[in-house]
């Protein structure tokens, strides 16, 4: 069964991905969302068996792949509990989003390429979650580099796509580096890649060392950070984060896969899965936490002011992530799973409602003219709203009752505090980052379903009214418009004449179906997840389940239970506040704290900045070379020059070709004398 899992998705892209046009368009659809729906109705048996406690971890061993010495790379797929939760999330997430595309894409002429690359970019992550080694889990880590590279760029007619799906590459380029390191010196260090070997053989080498650029450090230390640069460059944390928004390029089920279910989740299942590695290393886990927190609320904080629908969500999932990493760095490695688990559902959901909004707006992704959609769209308004319950954590505590994210976000900020030191600073800086996920997160629903109908400010409305049907490959950007920053400026109550319309019944279904898992998903597992005994029973040793650091998150102040129930309220109280009853705030905010405000519509400088130290020089090198290099040294005394020397010698030997006789009786008699000459000299 496994093996059907993991090769029907590559089954699938293949015939879309060859068959494309001659294929025809129902035909791709059909067989790539029918082989996601078959590994999905094939995942959840397994997951049940583990969440039952009736299955036992197993490898199913494939073929030998590279043997060269004592190098022995088996390619075998490997089931434990953490394979089971990502396959449920992965094949889950992948098959409603491709239901999904059936509506959102339906004016595309390329559906087959697109269908072949989201069917390849699941395979390529169910490989890597069935990895039983460092070497197929590298192979599984590029494919969803590959097929993000593809998706982001699927218009490859729109600049701002080709730029995006670019950067992508470049930005995970540097953190694979870190990755690659990573795993070349666990082979040296370990002398095999097999990860149940590693892991086995990873305690004894506490307190050992290795060299590393000239010096000497902890070897599980040196390994670890490696490892998690590579984490941080997939999952986009501070430093490497730079690509995840300019992701939103791409089409919206591109953006909800991405963020919720493949590329950005695999940091995070890479150091759970190699998490008794970090547990040798206290300085590691200490690096991933201050990380994880510091991406917690650097882009919480962005997402606060940013005005594009699709950017806001992006600066979310980069936030939870930073929770995520947070968890694993305090070494509540459950609860970061756990929070992975419910966030695919909320996060795809809140995606592809946002798809739903853009669907009925006609392209348009500015929330500065959306507003009063709520009658409009009303099953979307409903769903995202469930959405946004869930992930600003709305529940009842100590009653035990509330949406997802309640639960696996409060067990992240509980396990943080228990864990003492580093930790007590991550809870206080994931409850501050919980006040502006609240605040963001309302803002995006007040702004797009509450107020007054601003579409009449809209470019791409008054397109849809004249009856021009701009595609998103023709549209040039989103985020240049231009207008007022406070997002109120535009307060004209008229439709010109559009009427926003409900999407259809392939988009609203998958909708339905995740509010399914925002709603519940977190009140189901968590026992199972976070629990001290039932968190034991559930991951039978797949990760580094601390059930004494579970107990103490169990028995934390009530202050602290309470800390992101208050802020969640405070959050959305400044919504409502802000965007409905005095819409004159964000104005007067702006032009209080101007500087603030720029700092951060401008993402922190984070992109001015790797511009101006690595762009600008790097371009400044390549024209050196090109100019200097190739122009003015290896064409002109190469190629360029060879020809200028035949051309030079052509000019004089031109001169002797003049049709005279005595010309030519000349040359012949001065030929003769230099063979007399030569012969009388031998």
């Amino acid at each position: 069964m496994i093996q059907l899992i993991v090769l029907l998705p590559l089954l699938a892209a293949a015939i879309a991905g060859l068959g494309n046009k001659a294929l025809g368009k129902l035909p791709a659809k059909i067989v790539t969302t029918g082989a996601l729906f078959a590994s999905c109705a094939m995942s959840w048996p397994i997951f049940i068996s583990f969440l039952t406690g009736h299955a036992e971890p197993y490898v199913a061993p494939a073929f030998t792949w590279i043997q060269s010495g004592s190098f022995d790379a088996q390619w075998a797929l490997r089931v434990d509990t953490m394979t089971a939760v990502m396959l449920v999330v992965v094949t889950s997430v992948s098959s409603l989003v491709h239901l999904y595309s059936w509506g959102y894409m339906e004016e595309e002429p390329d559906q087959p390429r697109f269908f072949a690359y989201l069917s390849l970019f699941t395979f390529a992550m169910l490989m890597l979650v069935t990895a039983n080694n460092l070497l197929q889990m590298f192979f599984g880590w590029e494919g969803v580099g590959l097929a993000s590279y593809l998706l982001i760029g699927f218009w490859f007619r729109k600049p701002s796509a080709n730029a995006a799906a670019i950067k992508a590459f470049v930005v995970n380029r540097v953190g694979d580096l870190g990755f690659m390191m990573g795993i070349f010196g666990t082979y040296l260090v370990f002398n095999t890649i097999s990860i149940p070997e590693i892991l086995a053989a990873a305690p004894s080498m506490a307190g050992s060392t290795i060299g590393f650029l000239g010096h000497r450090f902890d070897t599980m230390t040196v390994l670890c950070l490696l490892l998690f640069i590579g984490a941080m460059g997939k999952s986009a944390q501070l430093g490497l984060h730079t690509w995840l928004p300019d992701a939103m390029e791409g089409p919206t089920p591109v953006s909800a896969l991405i963020h919720a279910a493949t590329m950005v989740t695999a940091g995070v299942f890479m150091v759970c899965r190699l998490s008794p590695m970090f547990e040798v290393s206290p300085t590691a886990l200490g690096f991933v936490t201050f990380i994880g927190a510091a991406t917690c609320l650097f882009a919480a904080t962005v997402g606060t002011v940013q005005n594009d629908i699709k950017r806001v969500i992006a600066y979310s999932t980069c936030s939870q992530l930073g929770y995520m990493f947070f968890a694993a760095g305090v070494g509540a490695y459950g609860a970061a799973m756990f929070h992975l688990f419910t966030h695919a559902f909320f996060k795809a959901l809140l995606f592809l409602g946002a798809g739903s909004v853009i669907h009925a707006m006609h392209h348009e992704q500015d929330m500065r003219y959306y507003g009063a959609l709520r009658k409009e769209i009303p099953i979307t308004f409903w769903t995202m709203t469930l959405g946004t319950l869930a992930i600003t954590g709305v529940g009842i505590p100590l009653a035990g009752y509330g949406f997802a994210g309640f639960y696996s976000k409060d067990g992240i900020l509980e396990a943080a505090y228990a864990s003492g030191g580093a930790g007590v600073g991550a809870y206080l800086v994931g409850v501050f980052a919980a006040l502006l996920t609240s605040f963001y997160s309302w803002r995006l629903v007040f702004l797009t379903f509450f107020g007054k109908p601003r579409w009449v400010a809209s470019e791409h409305i008054q397109h849809a009214v004249h009856g021009h049907h701009e595609s998103p490959e023709e549209e040039t950007g989103d985020d240049g418009h231009g207008h007022d920053d406070h997002g109120h400026g535009h307060e004209q109550t008229g439709t010109a004449g559009y009427h926003p319309h409900e999407s259809p019944w392939a988009m609203l279904i998958p909708l339905v179906v995740l509010s399914l898992g925002a709603v519940f998903a977190g009140f189901l597992f968590h026992d199972q997840f976070i629990g001290p005994e039932g968190g034991i029973e559930f991951w039978k040793g797949a990760l580094a389940f601390d059930s004494h650091l579970m107990h103490a998150a169990h028995e934390v102040p009530t202050w602290v239970k309470f800390g992101p129930f208050t802020v969640m309220l405070t959050g959305l109280a400044i919504a409502w506040l802000a965007y409905l009853k005095f819409t004159d705030w964000p104005r007067r905010f702006v032009a209080t704290f101007g500087a603030l405000y720029q700092f951060l519509l401008n993402k922190w400088y984070f992109d001015e900045l790797y511009h101006f130290l690595f762009v600008k020089p790097a371009f400044a090198i390549g024209r050196f070379f090109w100019k200097f290099g190739d122009v003015g040294f290896i064409d002109r005394f190469g190629p360029n020059g060879l020809a200028a020397l035949v051309v030079q010698g052509n000019k004089v030997t031109r001169r002797l070709q003049s049709g005279y006789l005595y010309t030519y009786a000349l040359v012949m008699l001065i030929g003769l004398a230099a063979a007399a000459t030569w012969a009388m000299t031998r």
